[in-house]
């Protein structure tokens, strides 16, 4: 598999973001079920999973690191907040999000699926730019650590 895609995202302002750069990872799944994604990220570390789509809002997690796998149909997701990187991702298509990341779907397919998971099963919280306070954040967001494999080989 080729290295993923290593998308740096400005830091500061009411979406933190992270000094870690995003990672998109392109077929990482290609024609994998969601309990094969599941299984692959649960022996990789990566826990806590379910399914659905992405919110169609800004928001990040301080306080764990978020794998998205698209398991079918395709969107378009603003990482890093209000003017941040546009990102398109289909079907196989395998987005890590460090602690802070900025993440909003803005358009998708009507079939979208995405099984997403947290590094190390830790607790997540879903905060939005406009009723998080940054700095508490980023206190939360420099107490996570770093995973322990990459949720992809």
């Amino acid at each position: 598999m080729s290295p993923p895609d290593l998308l740096t995202l400005p830091l500061g302002g009411t979406v933190p973001n992270s000094a870690l750069p995003a990672r998109l990872y392109r077929a990482a799944f290609a024609y994998a079920s969601p309990d094969q994604i599941e299984a692959a990220l649960a022996g990789r570390g990566w826990t806590g999973a379910w399914r659905n789509g992405i919110y169609p809002f800004h928001h990040y997690h301080s306080t764990a690191h978020e794998v998205l796998v698209v398991v079918r149909g395709a969107a378009w997701v603003t990482l890093g907040g209000e003017g941040g990187l546009q990102v398109s991702v289909r079907a196989g298509d395998t987005l890590l999000l460090p602690a802070g990341t900025g993440h909003r779907n803005d358009r998708s397919s009507p079939d979208l699926l995405v099984v997403g998971a947290y590094a190390g099963g830790r607790a997540w919280d879903t905060c939005r730019p406009e009723t998080t306070d940054p700095a508490d954040a980023r206190a939360r967001i420099a107490g996570v650590p770093i995973w322990a494999q990459e949720p992809v080989d």
